[in-house]
């Protein structure tokens, strides 16, 4: 099993001193963190796509190409590009710009975000959320599998012909198709033969194993080998050097990043009590020291059937930079040694 980190870049203050990093200073830090996972032998880093005031990663393929040029073997990845509403032949060209430069490190979760403030900035209606992710889906799809390109569709003009360039350094340049909670999702990936990376953020991952199964049986049924159907999860986590920590430093951040998820979908304020079951044996949490990382990391991948890789997402917590180092460095040398045996 592989074991990397994803990061929204998120922009928040420290909840115990209320000081906020400047924007450069935050990302100064990301590449640091990017640099460190790299040198401890992390598998994978992503970095998201949201077009908020509270995060920094509207432009993920800018910061993989900035980390890219630090790192060595790190795969570099986006966690999601928002597909829905971006072209599909920008997005092929950017990565497999971002390949050439990491020498064959990129790699695209291609999904349809959870926000939905990328429709209307890039004018798109929100109605056509689905329609919008399929189709332009199977032009990216097309656009990886040779370099000239006819295609039409209803929300974009078609292509007659035009050759897309650059061509990554990857014979295939791999798309993951990021998924939430909806069957559909997951079967179309299977269908298609395309990896799966599915966000759980909250609940119990081992109800997730119904959907993985299905994505299995529909990839089986296209006839697609058991070794190209991946499975990938990204969780949110953090390690320190003992559960008591992990949980004080980790709850502040988390419960105020997802009480102000939670006053704009209706979500109840999140409890110190409802926390502590999230990290318990069987929620979707992620936190505490080495062993019990690992532990817990091998115990979802095993109700779930076997995982490919587990990416874990700290910048929520908006936790101080020193201890995000930290928590990187004890992922590379004590977590992923466990997880990978």
């Amino acid at each position: 099993m592989q074991l990397g980190l994803d990061s929204f870049i998120a922009v928040r203050p420290d909840p115990a001193t209320g000081h906020s990093p400047s924007p450069a200073d935050r990302m100064r830090d990301l590449l640091e963190e990017v640099t460190t996972a790299d040198a401890v032998g992390l598998d994978a880093f992503g970095i998201g796509e949201h077009h908020r005031r509270e995060f920094l990663d509207s432009s993920p393929t800018v910061i993989l190409a900035a980390a890219a040029a630090r790192t060595q073997q790190i795969r570099l990845t986006s966690a999601v590009t928002v597909l829905s509403a971006a072209d599909p032949v920008r997005v092929f060209q950017d990565f497999a710009t971002l390949d050439l430069i990491s020498g064959g490190r990129a790699e695209i979760v291609a999904g349809r975000g959870s926000f939905t403030e990328a429709f209307p900035l890039f004018g798109h209606r929100l109605e056509d959320y689905d329609s919008l992710f399929t189709e332009k889906l199977d032009l990216l799809l097309k656009i990886r599998a040779q370099p000239v390109v006819t295609w039409s569709g209803r929300h974009r003009l078609a292509l007659t012909g035009q050759a897309v360039y650059p061509r990554p350094c990857q014979q295939e340049l791999p798309i993951w198709v990021g998924v939430g909670g909806t069957p559909k999702s997951f079967a179309r990936a299977g269908t298609l033969g395309l990896p799966l990376m599915v966000a759980i953020i909250g609940g119990e991952p081992h109800r997730f194993r119904p959907l993985i199964d299905h994505y299995r049986e529909a990839g089986a049924h296209a006839g697609h080998p058991p070794e190209k159907l991946r499975v990938g999860l990204h969780l949110l986590g953090y390690v320190a050097d003992s559960d008591t920590r992990a949980a004080d430093e980790f709850f502040p951040g988390y419960a105020r990043a997802f009480t102000e998820i939670g006053r704009e979908r209706g979500w109840p304020p999140v409890t110190r009590q409802h926390f502590d079951a999230l990290t318990g044996p069987t929620g979707a949490l992620v936190v505490g020291n080495a062993d019990h990382v690992a532990q817990k990391v091998k115990a979802i991948s095993q109700s779930l059937g076997g995982v490919d890789r587990i990416n874990l997402q700290m910048s929520v917590a908006s936790l101080p930079h020193p201890e995000t180092l930290h928590a990187i460095q004890l992922l590379g040398s004590r977590v992923a040694p466990q997880v990978r045996t």
